[in-house]
């Protein structure tokens, strides 16, 4: 009697749309688990697409840093095409740098002008377009920027949530593609993707890697370029730019190592400008572009008091930063395209990128290629560092079309 009646049950939540998902066969026979990650869904209302039939907040269990597993967030992009007879086919887009604080969060702000001409031709060709927070990003706790496996579960998990949700109107392939930060999330989603058959390739837009190299390295070399040529406000922006994304990323180390003292890592005058980075409850942390002024603010100020100096000598990161050993294994943990990816990898990059050098991206795909990754290179003549994977948008929306057709 007691079975009978189980299967009665299990009979009429099966005929609901509301429980789909946890009777759908085809879900319960793959490796991505059972209702365990999806937890709800809520309207996003700060901004229409009009390619969009709708888009939504999604909430989702995800491991953290600690191992621990925590609510996340992302947002939710459905098209006006018709559902394909096979189910939908998605596309993860993993954000570039925000900052840390959650109010800079995607889902908790208008669309980024960058982000939407790449939506707007996913959406008409028929695509489900999931962009992920991140860890830490809008929801409780530090967001360890730059860390690559927790961006790479953040993709995964919200791509594992979505399609315990839709179960079988979802077809199950699905592709990255990101910029910057999101373009390192891009590269080390597919790589942590990889023996996920579903998983059919990834786009990165400058990805954000050998950041002690370009720091210490490259960057005062392009810096003292761009001086000899009188460009100080150009010098400027590029210091300015560098000191925020290390801004964000020392502190960010605090989400899994809370006693590190990021703060030792700068000079006096910029310690307490690095750490807005992680603001006063490490949640309500400066925007990238608050936090960019709030650098080359003081770097003019500090060429105004001192006369003779340059940019150069602006007292940011002590000289010795890389020797640290919390940061020697933060860059060496967290440098994407280490190994061989077996789903095939787009790499956008622009000649005139400041942030993420060319020369960087080039070796970068020349070594991902030497150990065997199916690297396509597209290279953006004089784009700067956010402009490039905009110039490419078609070879980009071509490349996902090729390696996941979708039927309208």
């Amino acid at each position: 009697m007691k079975t009978l009646f189980k299967r009665t049950l299990l009979a009429m939540t099966c005929g609901s749309a509301l429980f789909l998902t946890a009777c759908n066969d085809d879900d319960n026979k793959d490796n991505w688990g059972s209702n365990k990650n999806y937890v709800s869904e809520s309207a996003y209302n700060l901004e229409v697409l009009s390619e969009a039939a709708s888009i939504k907040v999604m909430t989702y269990n995800m491991p953290n840093v600690l191992g621990e597993i925590k609510k996340e967030s992302a947002l939710i992009f459905m098209p006006k095409t018709k559902k394909p007879a096979d189910g939908w086919k998605v596309v993860v887009w993993v954000h570039g740098t925000v900052g840390n604080g959650d109010s800079c969060a995607p889902s908790r702000n208008v669309i980024n002008e960058r982000f939407k001409p790449m939506a707007q031709s996913l959406l008409k060709e028929g695509y489900v377009i999931i962009g992920p927070d991140y860890e830490g990003l809008g929801t409780p706790g530090m967001h360890p920027y730059l860390n690559l496996k927790s961006e790479a579960n953040s993709a995964i998990y919200a791509m594992k949530a979505y399609k315990e949700r839709y179960g079988n109107q979802i077809n199950g392939q699905w592709m990255s593609v990101g910029q910057s930060q999101g373009g390192q999330a891009s590269l080390g989603t597919a790589e942590y993707a990889n023996s996920d058959t579903n998983f059919k390739g990834a786009v990165a837009g400058a990805p954000a890697s050998s950041l002690g190299l370009i720091i210490s390295d490259i960057a005062p070399q392009a810096i003292q370029g761009l001086l000899k040529d009188g460009k100080v406000d150009a010098a400027t922006e590029v210091s300015a730019t560098l000191l925020t994304y290390a801004s964000y990323t020392t502190a960010g180390v605090t989400a899994y190592e809370p006693k590190f003292n990021y703060r030792e890592l700068y000079k006096e005058r910029s310690r307490d400008i690095a750490a807005a980075a992680e603001g006063s409850t490490g949640e309500n942390g400066l925007c990238f572009l608050d936090l960019q002024k709030k650098f080359i603010d003081d770097i003019k100020g500090y060429l105004k008091d001192n006369s003779g100096k340059t940019v150069l000598d602006y007292p940011g990161l002590v000289d010795n930063f890389q020797e640290n050993p919390t940061v020697e294994k933060f860059l060496k943990d967290n440098q994407p395209a280490t190994k061989k990816i077996n789903s095939p990898v787009m790499i956008i990059q622009g000649t005139a990128d400041t942030s993420v050098p060319y020369t960087v991206t080039d070796k970068l795909q020349k070594d991902l290629k030497a150990m065997g990754t199916d690297v396509t290179f597209v290279v953006a003549e004089g784009e700067k560092h956010s402009d490039a994977i905009v110039a490419k948008n078609a070879d980009l929306v071509a490349f996902i079309k090729k390696h996941m057709p979708t039927t309208k």
